[in-house]
């Protein structure tokens, strides 16, 4: 799909590897709504680009209503869907003096990561299926972030692979319900990128990290997520496919 005028809702934009997307959609001609839970942040992404920036939690399907209506209200229905929103954390199943992780721990991270993601994309494609074909019969392109965890996740990581694991797995199912209506599915699994919560931890810390990365043997930067999202949404034969976007990296236990 031809970026350059389309409508274009980016989740998770205020920071990290979504306000990276929402510069990069913006930059090829996109008019972009930044969501975010950090209203303040979206609308700072959004100024900063020309865009829109609303406040949404992506688990309340209020939240989500109102953010669709004002990005409609402001660009019109969305063609485009980046879904770059999620939260992590690490806690062993059973901690050091033997008591078991907090349940509330595991289904908060499943409920932003997982059932965030599919509410959002719900609500959202029920509105780009009634929008005009365009060449291909395609209506509209859903760009998913899972991470490598989904694939190797770590010790302590249960919560956040299992939400991971299940992006990635209703990535192929998703792009199969939606191909009727020319609308297509796809996933990226990314590594170890310096976002500004990696950018916190000891610099002695992010140069270990850089160095478990076969190639390139660096962090990776957000514009290179972003630049693999807009090529997702360029090429019509995507579909239903996970990417990984990890220099060749895989987790080790711990």
């Amino acid at each position: 799909m031809n970026i350059e005028g389309q409508a274009a809702l980016v989740t998770g934009g205020a920071s990290g590897l979504g306000a990276a997307t929402a510069r990069e959609l913006a930059r090829q001609g996109a008019k972009v709504a930044v969501l975010d839970r950090n209203a303040e942040g979206a609308k700072a992404v959004a100024a900063e680009i020309g865009g829109i920036g609303i406040g949404c939690d992506i688990t309340d399907t209020a939240s989500v209503t109102a953010a669709l209506g004002a990005a409609r209200e402001a660009h019109g229905v969305a063609r485009l869907l980046l879904n770059v929103a999620g939260i992590g954390t690490a806690k062993r199943i059973v901690g050091k003096d033997g008591s078991p992780a907090p349940l509330e721990d595991f289904e908060r991270v499943v409920r932003v990561n997982l059932i965030g993601t599919y509410n959002i994309t719900r609500l959202a494609v029920a509105e780009m299926v009634k929008l005009d074909a365009l060449e291909d019969g395609e209506r509209g392109v859903i760009v998913n972030t899972a991470s490598v965890a989904a694939f190797d996740g770590q010790v302590g990581q249960e919560a956040y692979s299992a939400s991971k694991g299940g992006v990635v797995g209703m990535t192929l199912p998703l792009a199969r319900d939606l191909a009727q209506f020319g609308v297509r599915v796809c996933t990226i699994a990314p590594g170890l990128f310096l976002t500004p919560l990696m950018a916190e931890l000891p610099q002695a810390v992010q140069e270990t990290l850089a160095a478990s990365i076969p190639f390139p043997k660096r962090l990776g930067k957000p514009e290179e997520f972003a630049e693999l999202a807009a090529g997702i949404i360029r090429n019509r034969s995507l579909n239903g496919e996970t990417i990984r976007l990890d220099g060749a990296l895989r987790l080790a236990p711990r």
